[in-house]
């Protein structure tokens, strides 16, 4: 626990993702199994501890601290864990836990077979035993919620980097493979074979696209799609399990039931989650009617969806590219053939709940152009240009696909500060800072906003913040560099006096991008480019 607890404080106060990815490595070679693995999957959010969750942790706390200051101290540090951790006294005449007294695996081990009953007095027992930072690390492996500014992708990275692996050939596998995952290990320590993931239904990472910033593309070479303004996911099925991915790849079948009863064929689709429109305003030219995000938004997150709002949200998939037809996997194919691959697979599929992202039809780039500047659909982004001998592959590869979205400009920032509002809104954190990436991958702020979204979505971006706070500055706090925003804005210019050069003119959060991971927000050079 002493080394897992170190980890965590290393990792809390540094901002550098390369030293990240350098200390989980370093954990993950010198620490023994299970534990290392055990670490693993709490740093990619996989740790499960159902008996142990926060309100138990609460009322626990609330039997040895004065509610009172444990819920004023909550308040300023901002963590539940962190306050109990720091809070929590000792009993008298008790020692603190020696270094590998109690490893991780028997912590989790005796968590977990404890009921919901008995868990909050194991956890008592071993918070005793432990010192503030040995406390905070077990709190956090209990109720799975580490917050340190790690994501899933960056400790999959670090392993990857550590043990000399492909962080996408981790990912094939990844959802194949359970805690404390010894095969991949032992893969990575020359000890093993690759893993397979064989007649599971696995994520495969995303194939991404750059922004088309300047300039035009010969439509001999590239094909024209609408950019769909809902989310992108990944179906797969084999061996008689369906599974819906998010492009960050957690599983999202449970909120989507309904799309995956209806994915009854075997293979690998990439799509947009969506949700039907009305049919007024329908054309030939899009495709059909979808609503826009806000009708989907109403069932992203749900752990279980009633009859009811799938009846009142039908969501469907716009299918984009195949990657695997059956077993046979088509990634390597170039874009033509993978379309006329999908344009036989889809007439196979419910189309109810799947149809075919339809081709935009121009004789050349300024044809295209008048198209999209004609096109005010409320579930379109704007158009992805695709090379039509490009394969599929992970990421962001240049020159292969293209992202054009249309007016007004929108920007996928990461919030940085949140300062308290006035008036009603003395309550809530609604000023955001937020900011891109530079060259240096380091985040430099390019705007503020207070306004753009709803009196829901401001409860719920206050609440993240509280539980995501990393310091205090008077009335500011900084936060997790994790959450994703989308910032539209009229127009954007050079500036001196801001650190990114850059200064937004009436910018507003035009959405909550929680299915999209930091790491692929915008880079300060992409707004550069839209300076006008």
């Amino acid at each position: 626990m002493r080394a897992f607890s170190q980890l965590l404080d290393a990792i809390v106060y540094t901002r550098s993702r390369n030293t990240k990815l350098q200390l989980i490595g370093d954990y993950l070679k010198a620490t023994p199994d299970p534990d290392r693995g055990i670490a693993l999957a709490a740093l990619t959010g996989s740790l499960s501890i159902p008996a142990v969750k926060g309100a138990a942790i609460r009322a626990l706390a609330e039997e040895r601290i004065d509610p009172v200051l444990l819920r004023m101290s909550r308040d300023y540090v901002g963590d539940l864990a962190e306050t109990v951790s720091l809070l929590w006294p000792t009993p008298d005449g008790e020692p603190e836990i020696d270094d590998g007294t109690l490893s991780i695996a028997d912590a989790v081990t005796q968590l977990a077979g404890a009921g919901r009953a008995s868990a909050p007095q194991v956890l008592a027992g071993m918070l005793d035993h432990l010192d503030a930072s040995g406390r905070f690390a077990l709190l956090k492996l209990a109720t799975g919620n580490l917050r340190i500014g790690v994501s899933a992708r960056l400790a999959k990275q670090a392993l990857a980097n550590a043990f000399e692996l492909d962080v996408d050939a981790v990912e094939e596998v990844w959802h194949g493979l359970d805690a404390p995952y010894p095969e991949l290990f032992a893969w990575g320590e020359g000890r093993g074979p690759q893993p397979t993931a064989k007649d599971v239904p696995v994520f495969r990472p995303f194939m991404l696209a750059h922004p088309l910033d300047d300039g035009t593309v010969s439509l001999d070479d590239y094909a024209a799609e609408w950019k769909w303004d809902g989310i992108r996911v990944q179906m797969v099925r084999t061996a008689g399990q369906t599974r819906l991915y998010s492009r960050t790849g957690d599983d999202i079948s449970g909120s989507f039931p309904d799309i995956a009863a209806a994915f009854e064929t075997d293979g690998v689709l990439d799509g947009e989650l969506l949700v039907r429109g009305s049919d007024q305003g329908s054309d030939d030219l899009h495709g059909g009617a979808a609503a826009s995000f806000n009708a989907l938004q109403q069932r992203l997150g749900r752990k279980t969806v009633s009859a009811r709002m799938q009846a009142e949200f039908p969501a469907f998939v716009r299918l984009y590219d195949i990657l695997f037809d059956g077993e046979e996997d088509l990634r390597t194919l170039p874009w033509t053939e993978r379309r006329a691959r999908l344009e036989r697979f889809v007439p196979q599929l419910d189309g109810e709940r799947f149809d075919l992202s339809r081709l935009i039809e121009a004789t050349d780039f300024a044809h295209l152009t008048d198209i999209r500047a004609g096109s005010r659909d409320a579930a379109i982004e704007g158009v992805m240009l695709k090379r039509r001998d490009s394969p599929y592959v992970p990421g962001r590869k240049v020159g292969y696909w293209y992202k054009w979205k249309r007016d007004p400009l929108t920007a996928d920032c990461v919030l940085m500060y949140a300062q308290r509002g006035s008036g009603k809104r003395s309550s809530y954190y609604s000023d955001f800072t937020f900011g891109c990436w530079s060259e240096d991958d380091q985040l430099l702020p390019v705007g503020k906003a207070y306004f753009g979204f709803t009196d829901e979505e401001l409860k719920w971006l206050d609440r993240w913040i509280r539980n995501h706070s990393i310091g205090r500055f008077g009335p500011v706090r900084e936060v997790e560099k994790s959450l994703v925003l989308e910032v539209a804005f009229d127009s954007i210019h050079l500036s001196k006096r801001h650190k990114s050069g850059l200064a937004m003119r009436f910018p507003r959060i035009s959405r909550i991008r929680t299915d999209k991971p930091a790491a692929e927000a915008d880079r300060v050079d992409t707004l550069k480019a839209m300076v006008t």
